[in-house]
């Protein structure tokens, strides 16, 4: 039987969660042979909201987006090493804006038909603000969601498989 999805995006925010999504992803993919996405969005719509919140002054603004944009190559990078650990081909893309919107245009660009989300936090702090989109992308994705939860069984399974 065929698997009812044949591309597949992970959404990666550098977040523990997310790194088992993106194992997750790794696993349903080679299990399926469906292609593998995954996209890292540097949330720029937040880091104004911190100046507009004088949490950062306008000068640190860059300093800041410079070190996301690092953060984002580093885990689309992991990403990378994650699939080619399990002979899985994997195409990978960082974006800027706000991450549900551009993970929905991601979605229906490139005709995505699952989407495999990291566990969805409760927001606690500046930190997880810039993650509390996924409960957004949940509700308003185009296609079906998995959220993956982060427990030790999906470690032992990625690395047995």
């Amino acid at each position: 039987m065929k698997a009812p999805y044949s591309r597949i995006l992970v959404y990666l925010d550098g977040s523990e969660g997310s790194m088992s999504a993106a194992m997750y992803a790794v696993l349903l993919a080679r299990a399926s042979g469906a292609s593998l996405h995954a996209v890292y969005v540097v949330n720029t719509k937040a880091i104004s909201d911190l100046v507009n919140a004088r949490v950062f002054i306008s000068s640190e603004k860059q300093e800041y987006l410079t070190d996301l944009r690092k953060d984002a190559s580093r885990h689309l990078r992991h990403m990378e090493k994650l699939a080619a650990s399990k002979d899985v081909d994997v195409t990978l893309e960082s974006r800027e804006g706000v991450p549900s919107a551009e993970v929905n245009s991601y979605i229906k660009d490139h005709g995505i038909d699952l989407l495999v989300l990291g566990s969805i936090n409760v927001v606690r702090s500046r930190r997880e603000e810039l993650t509390s989109e996924n409960d957004r992308m949940m509700r308003t994705a185009p296609c079906p969601v998995l959220v993956a939860r982060d427990d030790d069984d999906l470690w032992e399974m990625f690395e047995e498989n």
